[in-house]
């Protein structure tokens, strides 16, 4: 039986029972998984119509074979190293991202063959990725001039203050809805410019190729540099603050306020989220030939996965952060309550796209590693959310998991990891619940931002990600945020949504009401299990945790760190 609370995102040990491929049907109320034959699945043609998705997150990557009526036939999943030098600093190897990539599409593919299925089965790929992770590299080589410099990362503090300073600062997020911090990757680049002197040569020579993982992605698996292919979607393009949030092109204000020179760098094509031609195919391996047909960054890529196509629904991802989208329709509202503005998904050339709010948190799964990996509580995240049911609630325990400052509605770059209300009654299990409950706590902030936003409240909330399967932190959700929690059987959304997306670039699916029913059976509902007057209690203190969390990292201090 898979681990309830799997927190493979963000766990260390890959369990490689996860890695042995049946064909999946999650038709039970615990996501039990039984086995479908061949033979059975010739009734219904859409059971026997294949779509792959590759979906490369902060610390894994996975391939997926869904059948087109997205269940998951065939899986595999690995993990890539993290590099940390210093404090702040998160790295990845460019090269163990392709890597990670080929190895499971040759394991999944195994076991798709060895269920009787051939490599033509398999119509298209999608694509989903982490998204403001920056990587650099020589056009003319195909090189990686750099580590990639992951998303948490926070090297640019100090330079991010320098920006803050400059005119024209204020007027950004009118253009491409991102607020100035060390999220975006424009920043990232600027300050590889600034710091890596091959990146600086090859910017003045004209090789220089920027991209976030999609765009490497699929450069590599359509051949590097005989392929050719520099490409990104919308969705992704959308969090690099290069891109107009109306016209979807790259905005030469935008450009020219962080000193890039369109005519020396190398830019990916912006092309809609689902396109039959754009994304290329795939050049070699067991796949060759497969076209890829859709490209995604995660969290739009967990939009679509969830069939939240209509204005007004939303999803919540608790992976390593977490990542509240909240479909808008088609005009992009800009926020005027710390959140981001961004693309949802645009599924054809021929439709216009579909915006979005976000509220990111820059710690939620990744509090339990913290947990698991710092303070030594157990290796298994199942104990850790056993450990936090072993106690009514937090004991008073109100946990700020600033370890990068707090990311929306917040943006607070001076705050640091706090823990507030220790007694000497305080248990792990209290401190254990109370990290879980940072999250929801934050998660609450960001509803009430998008209410105030949007003018309107949300009536449930739809998750996923490797917390979602804790029972007790789903549970806390839902008494936080006073609204129904909804979590689907089949947690592997993001890859869905990917797959979803691929089937529309080929006419799999033609219209929205089509996938009216994807993913929706043994759906769990948490409903509100305290009243409104002790969620707002709960929530009123966890404001004033957050208060006094701000300050702990002075200037000084902070220029020290990026020294």
């Amino acid at each position: 039986m898979k681990n309830p609370f799997d927190m493979s995102e963000i766990d260390s040990a890959v369990d490689e029972t996860e890695n042995q491929i049946n064909i999946n049907a999650y038709q039970s109320h615990d996501g039990n998984r039984s086995i479908i034959q061949n033979e059975e699945r010739r009734g219904d043609d859409l059971h026997n119509r294949f779509i792959g998705a590759i979906d490369t997150g902060t610390t894994s990557s996975r391939f997926i074979i869904f059948d087109c009526t997205g269940v998951p036939v065939a899986k595999y999943q690995t993990e890539f190293p993290q590099i940390h030098h210093y404090s702040g600093c998160h790295e990845q190897d460019p090269f163990d991202l392709v890597d990670s990539v080929y190895i499971c599409i040759e394991e999944a593919m195994k076991s798709f063959l060895a269920l009787g299925h051939s490599k033509d089965d398999i119509e298209a790929i999608g694509v989903t990725s982490q998204r403001e992770t920056t990587i650099c590299w020589d056009w003319e080589t195909g090189e990686p001039l750099y580590n990639a410099i992951a998303w948490p990362d926070t090297r640019t503090l100090g330079l991010v203050r320098e920006l803050k300073a400059k005119p024209g600062a204020e007027d950004l997020a009118k253009i491409c809805g991102l607020p100035l911090s060390t999220y975006p990757s424009s920043v990232s680049l600027v300050w590889l410019l600034q710091n890596s002197p091959e990146v600086q040569d090859a910017y003045e020579e004209g090789r220089l190729a920027f991209g976030t993982v999609d765009s490497w992605l699929l450069y590599n698996l359509n051949g590097g540099v005989e392929g050719g292919r520099l490409v990104t979607d919308v969705t992704n393009a959308s969090r690099t603050m290069f891109m107009n949030l109306e016209t979807l092109e790259y905005d030469d204000r935008l450009l020219k306020f962080f000193g890039i020179d369109r005519n020396k760098i190398r830019l990916p094509e912006i092309i809609p989220s689902a396109d039959r031609e754009g994304f290329g195919c795939v050049s070699s391996g067991p796949l060759e030939g497969v076209p890829i047909t859709s490209c995604l960054g995660d969290q739009s890529a967990a939009l679509v996965g969830h069939c939240a196509f209509t204005p007004g629904s939303a999803k919540n991802t608790y992976g390593t952060g977490c990542f509240l989208l909240y479909n808008v329709g088609q005009e992009p509202i800009i926020s005027s309550h710390g959140l981001l503005s961004t693309v949802g998904f645009q599924l054809s050339r021929d439709k216009k796209p579909v915006y979005a709010l976000e509220g990111s948190v820059a710690v939620a799964g990744s509090g339990v590693s913290f947990l698991m990996n710092n303070l030594g509580f157990f290796r298994d995240s199942r104990k850790v959310s056993d450990l936090a049911g072993s106690v009514p609630d937090s004991g008073g325990c109100v946990f700020v998991t600033a370890f990068s400052g707090l990311f929306a509605p917040y943006w607070i770059d001076d705050a640091k990891g706090t823990i507030f209300g220790i007694t000497q009654h305080t248990q792990r299990g209290h401190i254990a619940r109370a990290t879980m409950e940072a999250a929801c706590f934050q998660t609450k902030a960001i509803l009430d931002a998008m209410a105030k936003d949007s003018g309107h409240n949300l009536s449930e909330l739809t998750v996923d990600g490797g917390m979602s399967n804790s029972d007790i932190c789903m549970q806390s959700q839902a008494d936080i945020i006073q609204i129904p929690i909804e979590r689907p059987a089949m947690h592997e959304t993001t890859a869905l949504g990917a797959a979803i997306a691929a089937g529309y670039a080929i006419n799999i699916w033609k219209e929205f009401s089509e996938l009216k029913n994807m993913n929706r059976a043994n759906t769990t509902t948490f409903e509100p299990k305290i009243t409104p007057a002790k969620s707002a209690r709960m929530y009123k203190q966890w404001e004033k945790a957050v208060d006094m969390s701000r300050g702990w990292l002075n200037t000084d201090e902070a220029e020290a760190e990026d020294e």
